[in-house]
């Protein structure tokens, strides 16, 4: 049996199941499949439901980054509150950020950066839930499953689980973060996770000429299935299982390699962080919609200065690459870099040199999808501890984030009751962006 693009369900520690991948052997014979994975995305267009092929990637920063420390410094501020790490001007006028940035503060009139962004759960799977649905969900950091569907799950639901043409994922996860599951919308809209089995076997693991064999003898069962059916419905399957087979033997599997990318443009992202947001521009270019990457690390209680002379630097490279990358492709309207955690960190430092969890205030990065970049949006208040401005809400980046994929804000799906649900209620887009 011929391992490949599949969804078969298994747990994890959060008790979420992962999309992995499917037999080959299974293809035409009742299982859910590449085939019905693509008929899915075509039922939705043919539904209505918008196709537009922009991508958004999601640099989530686990652990709950300090607000202070990376975009917006506040050096004004008393000493105890002000950035421990000082600033360093950016290519905007008037405009700082943490001094570990140096890289993103050149490029800073290619991003946005919002100073105002806020909630109420400072618990990290509260507000990662808060962050990545738009709503809150109190029982979260006591083991509750996640009961909105995440962002990217929205997107996959509405597009279809797979590109129509290359077969790539709609949406991805490189790293599992709570709360990105599809909850109520069902496991076909999880996130597609491509590594320990599900990467080794994206390869086809038989000759062409072998799985040619296996494709002919499908299309022989098929054939008997066919004369038995009167209703000529199989004959529509045709043209997925087609698809299907197309992609199992294209090359758009090597969008999840990053060994088929220009050495230089490799080495310019640096390692780690760098090699997964890269893959993320790939995958983007291959027809996902929606890449999620956990880089973790972030919650410092403790010596801040430390954490942050360690992390910052690999965020600062590996952002930079991307931003410069994307306009050098002519891909900055087309792919929508955000930059988030769960919430901020306490304005004052502690008594142990760190910051501790705080929902009133934290901060976004932003970074092309056709946006108005080159600004600051919102401002904080002087001690760093409140917007000054007015509040933007995790409904409302979701909102944002939704007019660049083309999702219709009103969108609604049936929840586990039985009933037709929002996925966003009261967000709009941020206004100084769209």
């Amino acid at each position: 049996m011929l391992d490949l693009l599949s969804l078969r369900k298994r747990g994890n520690c959060e008790g979420r199941s992962r999309r992995d991948f499917l037999k080959v052997g299974t293809l035409g014979m009742g299982a859910l499949t590449l085939s019905d994975m693509l008929r899915r995305r075509a039922e939705a267009g043919a539904a209505g439901n918008p196709t537009k092929d922009t991508s958004v990637i999601w640099l989530w920063l686990g652990g709950g980054p300090t607000h202070v420390e990376t975009f917006d410094p506040k050096m004004t501020a008393p000493s105890e509150y002000r950035s421990v790490t000082g600033e360093v001007k950016t290519s905007l006028p008037g405009v700082t950020l943490g001094g570990n940035f140096e890289r993103m503060a050149k490029i800073a009139d290619k991003m946005a950066f919002v100073r105002s962004f806020a909630h109420t759960n400072s618990g990290h799977s509260g507000g990662t839930h808060y962050v990545m649905t738009g709503y809150d969900h109190r029982l979260a950091d006591n083991g509750a499953v996640p009961v909105r569907p995440s962002i990217g799950s929205i997107v996959a639901r509405v597009r279809g689980t797979n590109h129509p043409e290359t077969g790539i994922p709609t949406y991805v996860r490189l790293g599992g973060i709570y709360a990105d599951s599809p909850a109520f919308l069902g496991t076909a809209f999880g996130p597609f996770d491509p590594s320990g089995d599900a990467r080794r076997n994206m390869s086809l693991a038989v000759e062409v000429d072998r799985f040619d064999k296996r494709r002919s003898l499908l299309n022989s069962i098929d054939n008997v299935r066919r004369d038995i059916d009167r209703s000529g419905l199989i004959e529509g399957l045709d043209s997925f299982d087609q698809q299907a087979f197309n992609i199992l033997v294209s090359r758009s599997q090597q969008a999840f390699d990053v060994k088929y990318e220009d050495p230089r443009v490799v080495d310019r992202y640096g390692p780690g962080l760098g090699q997964q947001l890269l893959q993320a521009r790939r995958l983007c270019e291959a027809g996902c919609g929606f890449v999620t990457l956990h880089f973790g690390g972030w919650d410092m209680h403790g010596n801040i200065k430390q954490a942050m002379d360690s992390l910052g630097p690999q965020v600062d490279r590996a952002v930079a690459a991307l931003v410069e990358d994307l306009e050098l492709r002519g891909l900055s309207d087309n792919i929508l870099l955000v930059i988030s955690g769960e919430f901020g960190r306490t304005p004052k430092v502690n008594g142990g040199a760190g910051r501790d969890h705080w929902a009133p205030l934290s901060t976004l990065a932003l970074a092309g999808g056709g946006l108005q970049m080159g600004q600051v949006v919102g401002e904080s208040a002087e001690k760093v501890d409140v917007p000054k401005t007015t509040p933007i809400t995790p409904q409302d980046l979701m909102a944002t984030i939704f007019d660049v994929l083309g999702v219709e804000p009103r969108t609604q799906f049936t929840n586990q009751a039985g009933r037709p649900t929002y996925m966003v209620e009261n967000g709009k887009p941020i206004e100084e962006l769209v």
